[in-house]
C-alpha cells in the first residue's frame, strides 16, 4: 500500500511540474542561487517586502557586489554594441555580455544562424529548448516550418538569409520575454541590423513586433510594411508575419502567411 501511495505522490508532483511549465531538469539536485559568485545579475524594481525571522544558525545572504541596475546593464550593452564594426566583433560582444539575467539559466547563447550580410534578416522571439541546446535560432519544429516557408520564396539560411531573435537566451519554460529583457538585448539587435544592412526584415511573431516597432496585435499588424529605426539612425523596411510556432497551432492561417511571404518576395526583388 505504501508503494502505491509513493507512486501516486510522484505522479502528482510530475503533473504539478508540467502545469507550472517545467519541461526539463537542469541539474540532479536543487541549486542555491545565493551561493553563486561572479554572475552579474540585473535587479528588478524594488518591491515591498515582509521581514521574516531566519532559522537559527542561518544568516541572511549578503548583497552581491556584482549586482548592477537595469539602466547600467543597458548602458553596458549600448557601449559594447557601438564599439563593434564587424559582425564577428558583434558576435563576440553578445557572447561576452553578462548583463541579462536569462544568461545564467541558459545552456548556450543563441545569436544568429545563416549568412551575415544577406538581404533578408529574419528576427523571431527567443530561443526554445531545442535552440538552447543547439546554440542556433529556429532549429526545432517551428524552425523546420520556417525553413519550408523560406524555401517557398527561394530563400534559405545556407544561401541568402540571416536569422536571429530579440532575445539571445532561453526564458524559463519558454515564457514570453519581459520588456526589461528585450531592452537589454535591443542594442545588439540594432547593431546587427546596422552592420548587416539587410534590404528587409521579416518580423516573426507578436513579441518581436512589440520589441522592435512598439506595436501590439500581430493579427492586425501582419502583412503591413513598417520601418525599423535603430539607435544609430538606420531605417529598414520590416514586414510582420505570423511566428511559425503559431502556424503549427493554427494551420488555417497558413494561407495568410503565404500571402505575406509573396509580399516579402516582391519587395526584395524590387529593392
Amino acid at each position: 500500500m505504501d508503494e502505491i501511495n509513493e507512486q501516486d505522490a510522484a505522479h502528482a508532483v510530475l503533473r504539478w511540474y508540467a502545469e507550472m511549465g517545467v519541461d526539463e531538469a537542469v541539474a540532479p539536485s536543487p541549486s542555491d542561487f545565493y551561493s553563486w559568485t561572479g554572475v552579474a545579475a540585473v535587479t528588478a524594481p524594488k518591491l515591498q517586502t515582509v521581514k521574516t525571522k531566519e532559522p537559527p544558525g542561518r544568516q541572511p545572504p549578503a548583497p552581491s557586489s556584482t549586482t548592477v541596475s537595469t539602466d547600467e546593464a543597458i548602458k553596458t550593452a549600448e557601449r559594447l554594441a557601438a564599439a563593434c564594426d564587424t559582425f564577428e566583433a558583434l558576435n563576440e560582444a553578445v557572447r561576452s555580455f553578462d548583463g541579462c539575467p536569462l544568461k545564467a539559466g541558459a545552456k548556450n547563447t543563441v545569436f544568429t544562424d545563416g549568412v551575415p550580410g544577406a538581404d533578408l534578416l529574419v528576427i523571431g522571439e527567443a530561443p526554445g529548448r531545442d535552440e538552447d541546446r543547439a546554440g542556433k535560432p529556429f532549429v526545432g519544429r517551428a524552425g523546420q516550418l520556417l525553413d519550408k516557408m523560406l524555401a517557398a520564396i527561394d530563400r534559405s539560411r545556407d544561401a541568402n538569409t540571416l536569422i536571429s531573435n530579440v532575445i539571445f537566451w532561453r526564458p524559463p519554460a519558454n515564457r514570453t520575454p519581459a520588456a526589461m529583457e528585450t531592452a537589454l538585448c535591443r542594442p545588439f539587435v540594432d547593431r546587427l541590423i546596422e552592420i548587416t544592412e539587410p534590404k528587409a526584415v521579416m518580423i516573426a511573431g507578436g513579441a518581436p513586433l512589440q520589441a522592435l516597432l512598439g506595436v501590439t496585435g500581430i493579427m492586425r499588424a501582419r502583412g503591413v510594411w513598417r520601418d525599423i529605426e535603430t539607435a544609430g539612425g538606420a531605417r529598414i523596411p520590416a514586414l510582420p508575419v505570423f511566428h511559425p510556432a503559431f502556424l503549427l497551432r493554427q494551420p488555417a492561417n497558413k494561407r495568410l502567411a503565404w500571402a505575406d511571404l509573396q509580399n516579402l518576395a516582391r519587395r526584395l526583388k524590387e529593392r
